[in-house]
């Protein structure tokens, strides 16, 4: 028995913000932000060269209907026409195997100029919304460094409760190790915000 494919109901429009499916036209925007130091400091990546931002082009613009664990849906996020960042919801773990996912991991990347601006927030709350409506999902949940102040109160403003911290559990580009604060968001407790 094979797992419906759902295709999740983008473009999206919040009251400033359109997110919709990543096209081959994002990328000169997306390398802007990507190519940055400071924007990848606590991202699974470093900095993107053109090699780089080739191959997370092709992922991002393949990433319309996840159905499966490790798929994602990537989605550019614009503002009066123009590409601020992108989102990430990747399924990561299923009840069993002949389960749709039941768990999905939320990510983010903004540009720095247009940080400040709640954007993040909002499309960050869409995400959510959208996948609790669109996917049977039982949790969400963020992974990200301690250090990165800004997500960790992203996570917060979404409704996300930070349920761990791990020590030393990730490699660092430096050669040492990154800690990783866990967030997590239960259906029920969505729900209830409602």
């Amino acid at each position: 028995m094979g797992i419906e494919r759902i295709t999740p109901p983008v473009p999206l429009r919040t009251e400033r913000l359109v997110l919709r499916p990543v096209v081959p036209d994002d990328e000169t925007a997306i390398g802007a932000y990507c190519a940055d130091p400071e924007v990848t400091r606590y991202l699974p990546f470093p900095a993107l060269d053109a090699d780089g931002l080739a191959k997370r082009m092709e992922r991002l613009v393949a990433a319309t209907a996840p159905v499966e664990v490790g798929d994602f849906l990537g989605l550019a996020v614009e503002h009066e026409g123009v590409l601020v960042g992108d989102l990430m919801l990747r399924f990561s773990a299923a009840h069993d195997e002949d389960q749709p996912p039941s768990i999905a991991e939320l990510g983010w990347v903004f540009a720095p100029e247009y940080g400040g601006r709640g954007f993040a927030t909002e499309a960050a709350g869409a995400l959510v919304d959208l996948a609790f409506t669109t996917y049977p999902l039982h949790r969400l949940m963020a992974q990200l460094d301690p250090r990165n102040t800004a997500s960790a109160r992203l996570c917060e403003r979404i409704g996300m409760t930070q349920e761990g911290h791990t020590r030393e559990d990730y490699p660092d580009r430096d050669g040492g190790w990154s800690d990783t604060a866990v967030f997590g968001l239960l259906r029920r407790e969505w729900e209830g915000r409602r």
